[in-house]
């Protein structure tokens, strides 16, 4: 892409966020854990927001059961890594950018693979409540900027969602398990982190009819979940990298 296609590309965000901070978005470093209904959306922003550099960590498949919400969920996908088709996604929005897909889960034995320290900002998006105690532990002892999203299924109202710190996010069961589960074990995070979450809980109304699946790990349930929820939890956690970049260019001036 040369110098008039970005300028022109980039040309709305440099008007509300200006120069500095767009060259500072291009020089990033962002890894993504999860591209389901929220990372998928969370790496979307970020590259049409002028994020360059993105890794993204997912073990699944496309499922028929995406469609509904995830963004490399179609027909014609269904059976693919969500990886491999994220990162062909992202490059044809700029294909100047560095992505790359990891086509694992992230795990006690796969964790050493990925060094926190190296990342500008780290994003949690994935389910397991095992995995996503270990991810935060391993990002909170990093040098990174660390946000994750809490539980986004069972919830239809995307006007409740809220962002706050970890152990201020009442309401939401997944927090609360995780919470449970720090405080059991004595290992609590290193430093306070902000979470994207809401306090709705919709119970289940339907059977689940889902025989399509290509998990690698056994889930103890299935949870409906809706796109404007999803979609809203993976685009707010990528605003709190992007404002958070813009603040911290502005107090280097």
């Amino acid at each position: 892409m040369n110098t008039t296609d970005l300028q022109q590309w980039t040309s709305r965000t440099r008007l509300l966020l200006g120069n500095d901070t767009v060259e500072r978005l291009r020089n990033i470093k962002v890894i993504i854990l999860g591209m389901g209904g929220v990372g998928s959306w969370v790496a979307e922003t970020l590259v049409r927001s002028g994020v360059y550099h993105i890794d993204i960590v997912d073990f699944d498949n496309v499922a028929p059961s995406n469609i509904n919400r995830q963004l490399p969920a179609f027909p014609s996908t269904v059976g693919l890594p969500k990886v491999e088709v994220m990162k062909q996604h992202l490059l044809a929005i700029n294909p100047d950018a560095q992505i790359n897909a990891f086509n694992m889960l992230y795990t006690p034995d796969t964790a050493d693979s990925f060094d926190f320290n190296s990342y500008d900002y780290v994003v949690d998006a994935i389910d397991s409540l095992r995995d996503k105690v270990l991810l935060i532990l391993r990002a909170t002892s990093s040098r990174c900027r660390f946000f994750s999203s809490m539980g986004a299924a069972l919830k239809t109202d995307p006007t409740r969602i809220r962002v706050d710190e970890f152990w201020n996010a009442k309401g939401c069961r997944l927090a609360a398990a995780l919470r449970a589960r720090f405080k059991r074990s004595g290992s609590l995070p290193r430093r306070k982190f902000k979470v994207v979450f809401s306090d709705e809980i919709v119970e289940n109304r339907g059977v689940n009819t889902d025989s399509f699946s290509t998990d690698k790990i056994s889930k103890p349930t299935t949870n409906g979940s809706l796109m404007q929820v999803t979609a809203t939890f993976g685009i707010t956690l990528a605003s709190l990298v992007i404002n958070h970049c813009a603040a911290s260019t502005e107090q280097q001036r």
